[in-house]
C-alpha cells in the first residue's frame, strides 16, 4: 500500500517538487542548527499588500510539504526590513507632509502617520502580523532594526568589514560606471540627523570594525559597523542575512531573479551556504501593471476578505506561481467557485490526486467538505434579479432550490450569500448593461417563456438546461454560445453567466417567466 510519504516523493504538485529539492540539501548531513529554516522578507515601506501574503502562503505550503517527506523540524521567519530608509512617501497614507519631513530616515524612526504606533515601520509591521495571524500562519517575526541594534547581526557585519573588498567586487560588477564611483555596501546612519546616508566610504578599518566617511556637509565621521549605527545596502543585506541566520529556503518575485547570483555570492563570501530559491511571477493590476505597496494598486488582503472567505485567496495563491496573474476584483468569484469544485472532488480522489489538489495544501491535509450547493457566480446572478439587499433576501430562493439547506447546516453557503450581496452591489450592479434582443433573439426568448409556461415537471436544473439548449438549437443559433450570451445580456445585463437551467431552478420558473416578460417589454433595457 502506498503511504502518504511515498506518494509525496513522486507528486508533481509544485510544493512537493520544491520540498524534495530542499530535502536533497540535507541528504548526507542534518542541519547543525537542528531545523530547516524558511524565510520570507517584507519591506514595510508601505501598507502590506496581497503579494506579501502570497509569499508567506506559498512558503508555508512548501514547508508543510517538506514536513510530509522529512522528519527534520522546520521554522519560518518573517523578516521585516524596517531599518531601510524611507526613499519615497506612499501615496495611500495620511500626513504626507510629516512623512516628507522624515525622508531617508529608517522606517522605525519615521513617525506613524496614523498615530497608533511608535513609528511608521512599527505600524506596517503590526499590519503585516495582523494579516498573517488572520490566516493562522505559524511564523516567528523578526525586525531588522532589532536584529541590527541587539548585536545579533554584529559578527556578520564585522566579517563584512573584514571581507569588504570581496563584497565590493561582487557589487561593482553589477553597477554602471557612474554608480560605481560612489557605491559602498555600508550605509552609515548619521549620528545627528538620523538619516540613512548614501555616501562614499573613505576607509574601512577591519581590525577595529569601523568605517570613515564624509557627510553631505563635508564633515568626517567614524562609526562602528556594529550596534545598528551602520546598515548594509539592500542587496548585500539580503545575502548577509542568509549567512547570519543560516537560511535554507527563500522565495521572491521575478523582479529579484537577476540579483540571485549577487545574493548567493555575498552569502558565500560571508561564510554562509546559499539557500534554495524559488522565483515566482508577479501579480498585475487591471491595467497589467505590477502591483506596488507605494502606489496602492491591486487588491489588499482586507479588500479580498470583504467579498470572499480566506480559503479562496489561498486557492488563488496556489495556482501556477510561475505564471503572472492578473489580481483584480473579477478574479474573486472564479477563485471561490473553483476552490469549492476542488473540495467536492477531493473525497473521491486517489492519494496521488489528493496531493495534487490545491485544497490539500490549503488545509494541510485536513480538508473540509463543501456545503456550497449553489455556486458563488449563481448567487451573484440571483442577487441581481432578486434585488436582494442582504443574504436573507437570497435564502428564500436557496431553500426552494435546496430544501435541506439552511444557514445553520450550510455555513459556507450562508457566508458566501452575504459576500455575494456585497460583491454584487459594489462591482456588478454599477456595470450592468441590459440590451434589447434582436428579432431572432426575441423569437427564441418568447419561445423559452412559452415552454416555461407549459413546464409541469419539477424544476430540475439539468432538465431545464436541456430545454434551454433545445430552444437555442431550434432557433438556429450557431454556435450555441451566442444563444446563452444573448440570454445573459438581455436578462441579466452581463456578458457571462451561470448554467441557465440551474439559474431557472434556483430563481424559480414563474419568476424567470416574469423576468422574460420584463425584458421583452423593454423594462430592463439600460438607458
Amino acid at each position: 500500500m502506498t503511504t502518504l510519504r511515498d506518494a509525496a516523493m513522486t507528486s508533481k504538485a509544485w510544493p512537493f517538487e520544491e520540498a524534495r529539492r530542499l530535502l536533497k540539501r540535507y541528504e548526507k548531513k542534518a542541519p547543525e542548527k537542528g531545523f530547516v529554516l524558511f524565510e520570507t522578507g517584507y519591506g514595510p515601506s508601505g501598507l502590506p499588500h496581497i503579494g506579501t501574503f502570497g509569499e508567506v502562503a506559498r512558503t508555508t505550503m512548501i514547508r508543510r510539504a517538506f514536513e510530509v517527506i522529512s522528519d527534520i523540524p522546520t521554522k519560518l521567519i518573517c523578516f521585516s526590513d524596517d531599518m531601510d530608509g524611507m526613499r519615497k512617501v506612499p501615496e495611500n497614507v495620511p500626513q504626507q507632509e510629516l512623512l516628507h519631513e522624515n525622508l531617508q530616515k529608517p522606517l522605525t524612526s519615521v513617525p506613524d502617520p496614523f498615530g497608533e504606533y511608535p513609528s511608521f515601520g512599527d505600524h506596517n509591521n503590526a499590519m503585516l502580523r495582523r494579516f498573517l495571524d488572520t490566516f493562522g500562519f505559524e511564523y516567528e517575526f523578526m525586525s531588522a532594526t532589532e536584529f541590527y541594534k541587539s548585536g545579533a547581526f554584529d559578527p556578520t557585519l564585522l566579517k563584512a568589514a573584514e571581507r569588504y573588498d570581496e563584497i565590493m567586487k561582487i557589487m561593482l560588477a553589477s553597477l554602471r560606471e557612474e554608480r560605481q564611483q560612489s557605491y559602498s555596501c555600508f550605509l552609515p546612519i548619521h549620528p545627528e540627523t538620523g538619516r540613512v546616508l548614501y555616501v562614499p566610504i573613505k576607509h574601512v578599518d577591519a581590525a577595529k570594525g569601523e568605517i570613515a566617511f564624509d557627510d553631505e556637509d563635508g564633515r568626517e565621521w567614524v562609526l562602528p559597523v556594529t550596534g545598528g549605527q551602520v546598515k548594509l545596502q539592500w542587496k548585500p543585506d539580503f545575502g548577509a542575512r542568509w549567512a547570519a541566520l543560516d537560511v535554507d529556503f527563500e522565495m521572491y518575485g521575478k523582479d529579484h531573479s537577476t540579483n540571485t547570483p549577487i545574493y548567493d555570492g555575498i552569502c558565500q563570501v560571508l561564510g554562509g551556504r546559499k539557500p534554495e530559491h524559488f522565483t515566482y511571477e508577479l501579480f498585475l493590476d487591471d491595467k497589467g501593471q505590477k502591483i506596488s505597496k507605494s502606489k496602492g494598486n491591486g487588491l489588499s488582503i482586507d479588500e479580498w476578505l470583504t467579498y470572499a472567505a480566506t480559503e479562496s485567496l489561498s486557492y488563488f495563491m496556489y495556482q501556477k506561481p510561475k505564471t503572472a496573474k492578473r489580481l483584480w476584483w473579477d478574479v474573486i468569484p472564479k477563485a471561490v467557485d473553483e476552490y469549492h469544485q476542488q473540495l467536492r472532488a477531493y473525497p473521491e480522489q486517489t492519494p496521488e490526486q489528493q496531493l495534487a489538489n490545491p485544497v490539500y495544501h490549503i488545509h494541510r491535509g485536513q480538508v473540509p467538505a463543501s456545503d456550497m450547493v449553489v455556486p458563488f457566480a449563481m448567487l451573484l446572478n440571483l442577487a441581481s434579479v432578486a434585488g436582494a439587499k442582504d443574504k436573507d433576501g437570497l435564502w428564500g430562493f436557496i431553500r426552494r432550490y435546496a430544501p435541506e439547506a439552511s444557514p445553520e447546516t450550510h455555513p459556507q453557503l450562508d457566508e458566501a450569500a452575504g459576500y455575494a450581496v456585497k460583491y454584487f452591489a459594489d462591482f456588478v450592479a454599477p456595470n450592468r448593461v441590459f440590451r434589447a434582443p434582436d428579432e431572432k433573439e426575441r423569437a427564441a426568448i418568447e419561445d423559452l417563456g412559452q415552454r416555461l409556461a407549459a413546464w409541469d415537471a419539477p424544476a430540475d436544473a439539468e432538465e431545464l438546461q436541456s430545454m434551454v439548449f433545445a430552444v437555442g438549437k431550434d432557433h438556429g443559433f450557431e454556435p450555441l454560445r451566442a444563444w446563452f450570451q444573448a440570454l445573459y445580456q438581455v436578462l441579466l445585463g452581463a456578458d457571462q453567466g451561470p448554467r441557465f437551467g440551474g439559474f431557472i431552478a434556483l430563481y424559480g420558473i414563474e419568476e424567470t417567466r416574469e423576468l422574460i416578460d420584463r425584458a421583452l417589454s423593454g423594462e430592463l433595457v439600460t438607458a
